[in-house]
């Protein structure tokens, strides 16, 4: 091909050209720091299906117990399923007074993680490898998340008209945050409840000292 056109996007796309921008990848510590549970979001910012499926995608490469591969997935973007997932969720619920997510902040996208196959306690092991890797995801792609248990299974499940062997086990809100969110170094014996002061929410976080015994 003229002006050795195949080269040059080699070079662009994998290097090797003086002038080929580097980009390089956040660290999973800078990752791990940014993944804060959030439960306040930037309505201005609508998270569209591709990014939903670039999350999901991630289960391909995990460890799976068994290799069972048993967890499936439905994904909610903004409109009338959305609405229907937040009626059916709880956010925040160790700040009952504050009634989260503020109005005006409720997300509005959604992965509802769900299992077809009988209970076995393996699964939850790999539920809880897939939903802090999608949320790891999320966040290298400027989005924050937060993993929600607390909801009504049965009412969600019929809601979004899932099948009734479809059990939903877990929903991840996905969105921009809007939220301002520090992590607290405590010890050992501490109170490790997360407050809110002046608008900031504080996590208190276990020192790494203090989990090894």
């Amino acid at each position: 091909m003229a002006d050795n056109y195949l080269e040059k996007r080699y070079a662009e796309v994998f290097g090797g050209g003086a002038k080929v921008a580097k980009h390089t990848r956040p660290s999973l510590d800078v990752l791990l720091t940014k993944n804060r549970s959030t439960r306040g979001y930037q309505k201005e910012y609508v998270v569209h299906r591709q990014q939903l499926e670039a999350m999901v995608a991630v289960n391909a490469k995990l460890a799976s117990a068994r290799n069972q591969q048993a967890l499936r997935f439905h994904l909610v973007t903004k409109g009338p399923e959305a609405d229907e997932v937040l009626k059916h969720i709880h956010m925040g619920m160790g700040l009952p007074e504050l009634h989260l997510p503020l109005p005006g902040t409720e997300p509005e996208a959604f992965i509802v993680v769900a299992k077809e196959h009988k209970d076995d306690a393996n699964l939850y092991i790999d539920l809880g490898i897939s939903v802090q890797s999608m949320l790891l995801k999320a966040v290298e792609m400027g989005l924050n998340g937060l993993i929600i248990r607390a909801f009504d299974s049965a009412a969600l499940a019929a809601g979004l008209g899932f099948a009734p062997s479809m059990k939903p086990l877990c929903v991840l809100a996905v969105g921009r945050s809007a939220e301002t969110i520090q992590t607290v170094p405590v010890s050992k014996g501490d109170s490790i409840a997360y407050y809110r002061s002046e608008g900031v929410h504080f996590v208190p976080k276990i020192q790494s000292e203090d989990l090894i015994f």
